[in-house]
């Protein structure tokens, strides 16, 4: 499997519909690929909180349509990173889209942990209420956001609904770089599955991004890694990986707390 993450420069400078073309273009390129991902909010800005009521869009909305297309010419499985969506009731949403190599949409994703303490994302959005996973040909892919890294409750949910890999785009502050080193290494080790963390370049609503976009296997060995600029990082995966290091050390049939109930 051939797994790119376009770490997108997202910057002020650039509008969204400009970001769209050029996007959709990395996107063609990638031709050959298995699967694509691109970071959080990178239309819109994901820290650009004062625009993001301008800018929301509905599930078929301009991102939508750009990264279909380009998904479909390109025939790969894309992660699009996420929108600021606006639901029918006007809620916005930060909600990741994932098309297949037909383009058509296969899964959508609301952020279910919001970001702010108060402001920002956790005031002006509404907060997911399901986990989505997506099968694919190279198996199922658990979708996750960012600030979602930070509470391990989730990937185990990801984990017992089948996630063999587990994407995750981000718009992760600079400053904080360690922790998203930390916590995407943590994962992969804790639920055994692949990570796939594409976070954005650049600086924009005054908050420098960190970069760093990394895969890193069961095992915990980061398998390619970004610097801080906009880069495409291309790594080769072996599926079946996840069941050879489940085999090598079966931790989680040892598990004790948080298990599924039987079906009946």
């Amino acid at each position: 499997m051939r797994a790119t993450l376009i770490q997108l420069r997202v910057d002020d400078t650039e509008d969204a519909s400009a970001r769209r073309r050029r996007a959709a273009g990395l996107v063609r390129a990638r031709a050959g690929d298995d699967l694509v991902v691109l970071p959080e909010g990178w239309a819109a800005g994901a820290w650009n909180h004062a625009t993001w009521s301008r800018d929301a869009e509905p599930l078929d909305g301009p991102t939508a349509r750009a990264m279909s297309g380009a998904a479909r010419d390109a025939a790969v499985w894309l992660h699009a990173g996420t929108i600021v969506e606006r639901a029918p009731d006007g809620t916005l949403y930060n909600t990741a889209l994932v098309f297949g190599p037909d383009g058509a949409l296969r899964g959508h994703y609301r952020k279910i942990h919001r970001y702010g303490f108060d402001t920002g994302e956790a005031a002006l959005m509404g907060a997911g209420e399901r986990i989505v996973t997506v099968p694919t040909g190279s198996g199922p892919i658990g979708l996750a956001t960012c600030y979602d890294l930070r509470f391990p409750e989730l990937f185990r949910a990801l984990l017992d609904a089948g996630a063999r890999f587990l994407v995750v785009p981000a718009a992760w502050p600079a400053g904080r770089l360690e922790h998203l080193r930390l916590f995407v290494r943590t994962r992969a080790v804790e639920e055994q599955c692949f990570v796939l963390a594409c976070v954005a370049a650049g600086e924009h609503g005054g908050v420098r991004q960190a970069g760093h976009s990394m895969v890193v296997d069961p095992w915990g060995t980061v398998l390619a890694e970004a610097g801080e600029d906009e880069e495409v990082l291309t790594a080769g995966i072996d599926p079946s990986e996840v069941d050879r290091v489940r085999a090598e050390l079966p931790v989680l049939r040892d598990r004790v707390l948080g298990i599924p109930a039987p079906a009946r």
